[in-house]
């Protein structure tokens, strides 16, 4: 997107985060149907699915509420957290990036640097300083509510 490719700062929150993930599945994996579970029109490649424990048909109480994450490498985004290992921030959503393509978005680039403690859901992205010469200035997404 714009904000990658010309230096623009971001910082993605909640469906910002699953967004952002779709948009570098589909420029820079080259996966063109790249969607979220949460869209209607079919594809082969749902980078964002929904959470297995919730009922699709029941809202409200049925969603991801959040506790603490972890850290899995230094980043801009550590470093605004006082570099510690772990933290807890709120969270209200369903939706989580499929683990079946978080290898291959990682491969890619897309720096996924805090997950669950259990390491199974992917909390936030950090490519600053990443994609180019001179890095980008500040470009993160995270899935929780700072």
């Amino acid at each position: 997107g714009i904000n990658a490719e010309y230096g623009v700062p971001m910082l993605a929150v909640c469906l910002g985060f699953q967004l952002a993930v779709v948009e570098f599945a589909r420029n820079v994996l080259g996966l063109a149907d790249a969607k979220s579970g949460e869209s209607p029109q079919p594809s082969e490649n749902v980078v964002i699915v929904d959470m297995p424990e919730h009922n699709k048909g029941e809202l409200g109480e049925q969603c991801c509420w959040g506790a603490a994450l972890s850290f899995n490498r230094q980043c801009k985004l550590k470093g605004l957290y006082g570099d510690k290992e772990k933290i807890t921030e709120r969270h209200r959503h369903r939706y989580e990036v499929n683990p079946q393509y978080v290898e291959k978005l990682q491969a890619a680039g897309l720096n996924f640097v805090a997950a669950s403690p259990d390491g199974t859901r992917m909390e936030a992205f950090d490519l600053s300083g990443e994609r180019g010469e001179e890095g980008h200035p500040y470009f993160v997404g995270v899935q929780y509510h700072p």
